[in-house]
């Protein structure tokens, strides 16, 4: 099924659980790699334009590493009419965020960066795209949104909530991919990886 990559190292920068979860389900033979990236806010871009940066810096901060290989960056956040949302720093932040997406439509916008590496980490080519996804969560009451927060499970999740937990029970639907929503946009990433074997 992976031919096209013949033999080619594929590397994904990132300590995500889900993607790497993901990625194990379509049996894409893979390494993972901590990124020595420092996430933050970038001031001045749209919220795609902030995933897509995020994701391609990711990639690149351990491109001398890997020589001869296609690093994978991704980043994943949740937008709403006030902004990005990313992940909550404790408990009372994600109750807070799951009180302004309650009853809502928002989107989750996932940035994917495919970068080869040559023989010297240097000679590089880059793909950044990103897939966006409408999700719809339910009119959360205070005690399901205390209780959900109660779980431990929206700490470490863009939005505070995890759609293929516990989280399910809050969205009462989707619009688009949905395992862009859990973190990875699967049909994406491997038309990227197709086009960057061409």
């Amino acid at each position: 099924m992976y031919a096209f990559l013949s033999g080619k190292r594929i590397i994904l920068v990132s300590r995500s659980p889900r993607r790497i979860q993901l990625l194990n389900q379509i049996k894409l033979p893979f390494e993972v790699a901590p990124g020595l990236f420092e996430e933050g806010l970038v001031s001045r871009k749209t919220p795609a334009e902030y995933a897509c940066h995020q994701a391609l810096q990711k990639a690149l901060s351990v491109v001398s590493q890997y020589p001869e290989a296609f690093l994978i960056g991704a980043d994943t956040v949740v937008v709403d009419e006030q902004g990005i949302l990313e992940k909550p720093v404790n408990p009372a932040d994600a109750c807070q965020m799951l009180r302004r997406l309650r009853g809502k439509t928002h989107q989750v916008i996932t940035g994917v960066a495919v970068v080869a590496t040559g023989k010297t980490g240097k000679d590089v080519k880059y793909l950044v795209r990103y897939e966006s996804t409408e999700v719809r969560m339910r009119a959360l009451s205070e005690e399901e949104i205390q209780g959900y927060v109660r779980t431990g499970e929206p700490m470490d999740k863009a939005g505070a909530y995890a759609i293929q937990g516990v989280g399910a029970l809050l969205v009462e639907g989707i619009n688009g991919c949905y395992y862009n929503v859990v973190g990875l946009p699967l049909v994406l990433l491997m038309k990227m990886l197709k086009e960057m074997t061409r």
